[in-house]
């Protein structure tokens, strides 16, 4: 359930945060603001719902995810295709949040 909730909390946490801009770098109008807040409050309530000892990691581990949710974002809704680059850095980010989910742990 963890890979479903982390992929909705980027694309809450991506709209919000693309909401704001819309309206600060893009002259929208300032009612982009409401979506933007809603859509960043669902973003913080699906985080609490990873199943996770510690909030810190769950976050931590979110951000690989975030990454690459963020390149998506880029290529569909902004048209601009990642470079090797971009892919790489994204793979190295869902490298580290995979050990942080699967790692062993001592209690």
């Amino acid at each position: 359930m963890t890979p479903i909730v982390y992929l909705a909390a980027a694309i809450a946490e991506i709209g919000g945060c693309f909401a704001f801009w819309a309206w600060l770098r893009l002259a929208k109008s300032p009612l982009w603001i409401m979506p933007g807040v809603v859509s960043l409050m669902m973003f913080a309530w699906l985080l609490t719902r990873v199943d996770s000892e510690a909030a810190g990691r769950a976050y931590a581990a979110y951000g690989g995810v975030y990454i690459c949710a963020s390149l998506a974002w880029l290529w569909a809704i902004e048209g601009i295709r990642p470079d090797r680059w971009d892919i790489g850095g994204a793979g190295l980010c869902l490298i580290g949040t995979c050990i942080i989910l699967m790692g062993p742990r001592t209690v």
